[in-house]
């Protein structure tokens, strides 16, 4: 599904876009990868305060990033004037030592506990927007024992943390069509499940989320950030697209996702300026119609199953 695409020029990396009511660009941040910079604050903050520069007003992020690290440093380089509405997530938390960097934290205690540690990183009365990651489709850990948990008994916390001003609103992440479906009656205002050009099983979810008026903020979205999740820029069609239009193909990759469907907000990560300008600067990458047919004609690759990491 093609959107109309404007060669307008805006100040908004990729355009404008909605979240929860918000205007916000369309080119957001991930602020995971910040994580690689405990040994280098400075730099971290710096990223961040280049990001706001830029244009870049919508900053996703986690607790469990650096199990706290990464939220200290939002807090310390976004400011209450900058206007950035900052999105976090639970329903995972650190696992310093484990095999894994994080674990599920599923139940609805441990909702109400990573909301609470979120405010108090963030330092803030309020989030903005919390996602509820579940682990429903997608790479990562599938729950096993007391971890399998009801979406409602999940549903039942958040809407009470939301009644109690602690969350604005819910979101939702890693999750089937199924259960974005019995989600509806609570209000979700935006998706993130893992997509890209590459690997497209959520076509029908994503239709869903246009028609609702759900945000789709897609999470790996060049692909191949684990084991088993093929790379967009591995794609003859994409190499020879950013030949023609003089950028790089992770630009393409971003771009086409951005021309695939108007509701679409982008949150790519990096800890590197240079790479974060490369990411902004896809917002203005133009996709002619010929060079969009050989994109849309790449075979869809599928994603990780659930053992991937």
């Amino acid at each position: 599904m093609a959107a109309p695409h404007s060669s307008a020029a805006s100040t908004r990396p990729g355009g404008a876009g909605l979240l929860a009511g918000r205007t916000v660009s369309r080119i957001g941040y991930g602020a995971m990868q910040l994580s690689r910079l405990r040994a280098d604050r400075d730099a971290g903050v710096a990223v961040l305060r280049r990001a706001v520069e830029l244009g870049v007003d919508h900053i996703d992020t986690a607790n469990f990033y650096g199990d706290g690290f990464v939220n200290g440093l939002i807090r310390e380089a976004v400011r209450p004037g900058d206007g950035v509405t900052v999105v976090s997530k639970v329903g995972a938390t650190a696992n310093p030592g484990g095999p894994r960097p994080l674990r599920l934290a599923q139940r609805p205690e441990e909702l109400r506990a990573e909301v609470e540690a979120n405010l108090a990183g963030l330092g803030v009365d309020q989030l903005a927007v919390v996602n509820l990651r579940r682990a429903d489709a997608g790479p990562g850990l599938r729950p096993e024992g007391d971890q399998v948990v009801d979406l409602d008994d999940q549903l039942a916390v958040m809407t009470a943390l939301r009644d109690e001003g602690k969350i604005g609103a819910i979101g939702l992440s890693s999750v089937s069509l199924e259960v974005l479906r019995r989600a509806l009656p609570a209000g979700p205002v935006c998706v993130q499940n893992a997509y890209s050009l590459v690997a497209r099983d959520d076509e029908e979810l994503l239709e869903l989320c246009l028609a609702e008026g759900i945000a789709w903020v897609p999470y790996f979205p060049l692909g191949g950030a684990v084991r088993g999740l093929p790379k967009v820029t591995d794609e003859p069609a994409v190499i020879a697209a950013a030949e023609e239009a003089g950028c790089t193909p992770a630009q393409i990759g971003l771009a086409w996702i951005l021309r695939h469907a108007p509701h679409t907000l982008l949150i790519p990560g990096t800890a590197d300026a240079g790479h974060l300008q490369a990411n902004v600067d896809a917002g203005a990458v133009e996709l002619d119609d010929a060079i969009l047919a050989s994109l849309d004609a790449i075979a869809n690759a599928g994603g990780a199953g659930p053992d991937r990491a």
